[in-house]
């Protein structure tokens, strides 16, 4: 079956992990046509082994080869595509629109952030995921994104840019 991996924290500060090492790991931990999708931790690959099992193996090789607390999110092919098939926004070239991959609930607690945070953006969940709509270069600064720093949900989720999950899919 095929996978995507989502990594949190590839460019943690003292990591250096370079998508090459990524995929070594991969292969070193028994995973088949292993290959990168940009620079930002998101790993294609296959397997016979259920989701479950993947994120407990990769997560522990990951850490031991890196030497940080590897958090990653498995979804399979069809899972994925979802993601990409349920974009509630329509594209705007001065916007961009990210998609979260995380633990089961995680998108009500976002959800919640994000109303909290009360701005001018907009936040949608369809289909148990949750998609944010905000102004390029603003991503960072809007209160929404300072939120997504949070440490408290870094082991919850981590976000793509939409555009990062068709260059994905095009990996299968």
């Amino acid at each position: 079956m095929k996978y995507c991996a989502f990594l949190r924290g590839v460019n943690v500060k003292g990591t250096n992990m370079k998508m090459a090492d990524v995929c070594q790991v991969f292969k070193d931990a028994g995973m088949k046509e292993v290959s990168s999708v940009l620079a930002s931790g998101n790993i294609v690959f296959s397997s016979d082994k259920n989701v479950d099992d993947l994120k407990k193996i990769l997560e522990k090789a990951m850490s031991e080869y890196f030497s940080y607390e590897a958090f990653l999110f498995v979804k399979s092919q069809e899972e994925t595509e979802v993601f990409w098939n349920s974009i509630p926004f329509e594209k705007n070239e001065n916007l961009h629109i990210y998609a979260f991959v995380g633990i089961p609930g995680v998108e009500n607690i976002l959800m919640e952030e994000f109303q909290k945070a009360t701005q001018a953006e907009k936040a949608e969940i369809v289909n148990d995921i949750f998609y944010w709509q905000v102004s390029k270069g603003n991503t960072l600064d809007s209160t929404f994104g300072k939120v997504l720093g949070k440490k408290s949900l870094k082991d919850q989720f981590t976000s793509r840019n939409i555009n990062t999950f068709e260059k994905i899919l095009k990996k299968f």
